[in-house]
C-alpha cells in the first residue's frame, strides 16, 4: 500500500517535554537546555504527516491511521491513529504513542493536544532521557533518566502537571529506587518545579518523605531543603542535620544548619557568601547550647577580599571558637582538631610593577592542650612592609626588603622592630650553567618597651651578606631496555659568607629555626623571620640527576645529595641554644620518581655524620594502577620525636564491592594518629558507604565517628557525608559512582 504524505505550515510549534535530573545535594528535577519546547517565532515551520492511510476535509481536518508519523522540525510523534482538526489546531493522537525529541522519548496510549494554546493531556506517559551533554570532572551528567505517571497534563506554553508520577536513573530492569510524587508542577517559563506528597524509595521500601517541595529545573540555585545528613560520633552521640538553602541573590546565598546531637542538644550553624565585581567573601557561624558542658558553645569564621582601585587590594580574615576544645570535640576532620593558632588578621596591599607594599594587623587565638601547652605567638600591632626588585641596563638586579612592626604579647616584653635590607646581584648565565654573585646589608633596629625590672631601651644590628650561587647542566640521550631517555647531571655550589655577632640581647618576635631540607641549604639564614641572622662562612655541594622519558615527559627517576660545609662555628642561637662547632652539615639525600604508569616511590634520609647515624628518614610509595585502586605506604622518623608508619588503601574485594581504610600509628607515642575502615557498595544507579574513624584530637584524647550514607546518582546524598574524610585520609580515593562497574 503507497504511504501518503501532508504537509502544510502551523501556527505553532510542536510540544517538547522537559527531561528530568537530580543534583547531588537536594532534591530537585531539573530540564535539559536543549530539550525546552520550541517558541512561536517558528510558527511558520511545516508540519509534515505520513501514513498507511489517510483522509480528510482541505483546510479542515485531517484522519490519519496505521504506522502514522508526524514530524516537525526535530520533533517526531508517532501513533496508530492520529486526528488533525486545521480548523482548532488540535492533534488526537492514539494507539502506541510515542514522541521524540533530541534525547527524550515520550510513550503514552493516547495524547490530546490544542497547538495553538498548548493545553491537553496524554495518558499513562512513560519516559526516558538520554543525555548528549558529556560528563566532565567537575560535571559528571547522569545518561539515562526515566519515569512514568498516570496522567500528564499540557497547561499552556512550558506548563506541565503530572499526576502519580515516577522518576529514576536505574537502567531499564533495575527498579533500585524511585522518587514518588503524587503531583508534579513544571514551569518552564520560571525553571521551577514543585512537588506535592513526594518519597523516595529505596528496594521497595520508602526512606524519606516531604509533602511540598520546590526546585530549580536548571542549574540555577533556588531556596529549598537539602537533603538531610545523619551519623554517630563519640563525642556528639548520634547527630541529625537539616541544611536549608537560601538564595537571596544571584551574588548572594545563605545556608542555615540546625544540627541535632543527642549528647550535646541542637547547634544552629550557618554560612553566607556574597561575590561582587570588585570583591567576596565568606561568613560561617555556629552556636550550641551545649548540654554536657552546660556552657554556650560557638565559633566564627569571616573572609573578605576586595580590590578598591587599580593595584589596591584588601585581605580580612576571622576565625575564633569558644573553648579550646570546640574542634577537638565537635569535629570529625584531622585537619581542624589540629588546629592550635586561630588567625585573625586584616591587611591593604598596593602592587605596583616593581614593587609592592603591605599595611597588616594580626593576632591569634591559641587552643591550649593542657597535656601539650604552647606559647602563643605575638601579635603584630600593626606591620608595615615594603618589597621592590628589578633590574637595570648593566645586568644588575636591585631587591629590597623592610618593615616595621609593632609586637605585642600579654605576658613577654613588647617592642618595635624596623628591618631594612637592600641587596644587588648579577646573574651571568649561559646555556649550561650560571653564576650569581650577589651582596647587601641586612640592618635592624629595636625600640623595646619598659618593663618592671628594665627601663625602655634600644637595639640595633648590621651585618653584610654575601653569597655566590652557582650551577652547571649537562645532559645526554640513552637508551635503556629498549626506551629512550635524557638523562641529566646538575652539580650546584652556593657559598654565603655573614660575619658574627653577638645577639643574645636582641628580643626574639618571630624567629625560629628552620628543618634542614634539602631546599634550606641554599638559604642564607638557616633562621626564619628577623630576629636572629645567622653566621656564616659555608659551602654547600649538591649534585641532582634525572631521568626523562622523552616519549611522555615523565620524570622517571631523580637522585639528589647534597651538604653543607662550615669553615666556622655556628655561634648565633636562639635563646636557650648552643653554639655549635661542626665542620658540615647532616648530609641530605633522596631518590625517587614515576616507576611506571602505576608505581611511584620516594626516599629520603638525613646522615649526621659527627654522630655516624640517621637522624631522620622517610620512605613513601604509592600504587595506582586504575581509578578505584589505590595503595599508599610511608614509614618516617625523626630521631627522639617520631616514627610512625602510615598505610591507606582503596581496593574492589568483590564485584560492585570496595574497601578502605587508613592505619596511621606512632610506634614512638604507642599510639593510632588516625584509624579508618570503611566499605563501598556500587549499585550501578546508587551507592552506600559506611565508614568508621578515630582521630587523635589531643595528646591524651581520641574522637571517634561512624559515617554511613546512602547515594542515588542524579538524586542526591542521604546520610552523613564520608567524601572529605576518605579524599583526605585516602590519597587517590575515587568516587565508586564515577567508575565503570559490571
Amino acid at each position: 500500500m503507497p504511504r501518503h504524505r501532508f504537509s502544510r505550515h502551523l501556527a505553532a510549534p510542536l510540544l517538547l517535554l522537559s527531561g528530568v535530573a537530580v543534583g547531588d545535594d537536594a532534591i530537585l528535577l531539573q530540564s535539559s537546555p536543549d530539550l525546552a519546547p520550541l517558541t512561536k517565532s517558528a510558527e511558520d515551520s511545516s508540519l509534515f504527516i505520513r501514513a498507511d492511510e489517510m483522509h480528510g476535509v482541505q483546510g479542515q481536518q485531517i484522519n490519519a491511521s496505521g504506522d502514522v508519523e508526524l514530524r516537525r522540525n526535530t520533533g517526531i510523534v508517532t501513533a496508530d491513529k492520529l486526528h488533525y482538526t486545521e480548523t482548532t489546531d488540535v492533534v488526537e493522537a492514539s494507539g502506541n504513542v510515542c514522541l521524540k525529541q533530541q534525547g527524550l522519548t515520550l510513550t503514552g496510549p493516547k495524547l490530546d493536544f490544542q497547538m495553538n494554546s498548548q493545553v491537553g493531556a496524554m495518558e499513562q506517559p512513560v519516559f526516558s532521557l538520554i543525555s548528549t551533554e558529556p560528563s566532565t570532572p567537575t560535571n559528571r551528567v547522569i545518561a539515562n533518566r526515566r519515569g512514568d505517571a498516570s496522567v500528564l497534563n499540557f497547561e499552556g506554553e512550558e506548563q506541565y502537571r503530572l499526576k502519580d508520577a515516577s522518576y529514576t536513573t536505574c537502567p531499564v530492569g533495575n527498579d533500585d529506587w524511585y522518587l514518588r510524587v503524587k503531583e508534579l508542577q513544571i514551569d518552564n517559563t520560571r525553571h521551577v518545579g514543585t512537588a506535592h506528597s513526594a518519597y523516595i524509595e529505596f528496594k521497595g521500601t520508602p526512606i524519606l518523605y516531604t509533602p511540598w517541595i520546590d526546585f530549580p529545573l536548571d542549574n540555577r540555585r533556588r531556596s529549598g531543603l537539602l537533603a538531610p545528613t545523619f551519623g554517630t560520633t563519640g563525642n556528639s552521640g548520634t547527630e541529625i542535620s537539616m541544611p536549608w538553602y537560601w538564595n537571596i541573590a544571584p551574588n548572594y546565598d545563605a545556608t542555615i544548619t540546625p544540627r541535632f546531637m543527642t549528647k550535646r542538644g541542637l547547634q544552629i550553624g550557618g554560612e553566607f557568601r556574597y561575590l561582587a565585581d570588585t570583591y567576596r567573601g565568606i561568613f560561617n557561624g555556629e552556636f550550641l547550647p551545649d548540654s554536657t558542658t552546660k556552657t554556650n558553645r560557638w565559633s566564627i569564621f569571616a573572609q573578605h577580599d576586595q580590590s578598591f582601585a587599580p593595584g589596591w587590594t584588601g585581605h580580612v580574615v576571622y576565625q575564633s571558637v569558644s573553648d579550646n576544645n570546640y574542634f577537638r570535640e565537635l569535629s570529625n576532620q584531622i585537619s581542624a582538631t589540629s588546629l592550635t593558632n586561630l588567625n585573625q588578621e586584616a591587611s591593604l596591599t598596593y602592587q605596583a610593577s616593581w614593587w609592592r607594599a603591605v599595611a597588616r594587623v594580626q593576632q591569634f587565638q591559641t587552643l591550649q592542650d593542657p597535656n601539650a601547652p604552647v606559647i602563643p605567638p605575638y601579635s603584630r600591632l600593626p606591620q608595615l612592609s615594603l618589597q621592590a626588585a628589578r633590574s637595570n641596563d648593566y645586568g644588575l638586579d636591585l631587591s629590597f626588603n623592610g618593615e616595621l612592626t609593632r609586637f605585642a604579647h600579654p605576658t613577654l616584653i613588647n617592642g618595635s622592630r624596623l628591618v631594612a635590607y637592600p641587596s644587588v646581584s648579577m646573574p651571568l648565565l649561559n646555556e649550561f650553567g650560571y653564576i650569581t654573585p650577589k651582596i647587601g646589608v641586612h640592618a635592624t633596629e629595636y625600640m623595646l618597651d619598659s618593663t618592671a625590672t628594665t627601663p625602655a631601651t634600644n637595639a640595633s644590628r648590621a651585618l653584610p651578606i654575601m653569597s655566590l650561587d652557582s650551577g652547571m647542566y649537562f645532559d645526554r640521550n640513552i637508551n635503556v631496555f629498549g626506551r629512550n631517555y635524557q638523562q641529566s647531571l646538575e652539580p650546584r655550589l652556593y657559598y654565603v659568607y655573614i660575619p658574627y655577632q653577638n645577639q643574645s640581647t636582641l628580643p626574639n618576635f618571630d624567629s625560629a629555626e628552620m628543618d634542614l631540607n634539602y631546599a634550606q641549604l641554599f638559604t642564607e639564614n638557616r633562621f626564619v623571620g628577623n630576629d636572629r641572622i645567622n653566621d656564616a662562612n659555608q659551602l654547600t655541594m649538591a649534585m641532582t640527576s634525572r631521568l626523562l622519558d622523552t616519549e611522555n615527559g615523565l620524570e622517571r627517576l631523580r637522585v639528589a645529595v647534597g651538604q653543607r660545609l662550615y669553615f666556622s662555628p655556628q655561634q648565633v642561637t636562639l635563646p636557650g641554644g648552643s653554639v655549635t662547632n661542626n665542620t658540615a652539615s647532616d648530609i641530605l639525600a633522596s631518590i625517587g620518581g614515576q616507576i611506571n604508569q602505576a608505581w611511584r616511590a620516594e626516599a629520603a634520609i638525613q646522615y649526621n655524620t659527627q654522630l655516624n647515624q640517621t637522624v631522620r628518614n622517610s620512605f613513601t610509595a604509592s600504587y595506582r594502577p586504575e581509578p578505584g585502586k589505590v595503595m599508599n605506604f610511608s614509614y618516617r622518623t625523626i630521631s627522639g620525636q617520631i616514627n610512625q608508619i602510615n598505610l591507606s588503601a582503596q581496593w574492589p574485594i568483590a564485584p560492585r564491592w570496595y574497601g578502605m581504610m587508613r592505619y596511621n600509628y606512632s610506634i614512638f607515642d604507642k599510639k593510632i594518629v588516625e584509624g579508618l575502615a570503611g566499605l563501598e557498595y556500587n549499585g550501578g544507579c546508587w551507592a552506600a558507604r559506611g565508614v568508621f574513624q578515630t582521630i587523635a584530637t589531643a595528646a591524651s584524647t581520641t574522637s571517634t565517628s561512624f559515617f554511613i550514607q546512602l547515594e542515588l546518582n542524579g538524586l542526591g546524598r542521604l546520610g552523613s557525608n564520608p567524601l572529605d574524610v576518605l579524599k583526605l585520609s585516602v590519597p587517590g580515593y575515587t568516587n565508586t559512582n564515577e567508575l565503570n562497574n559490571p
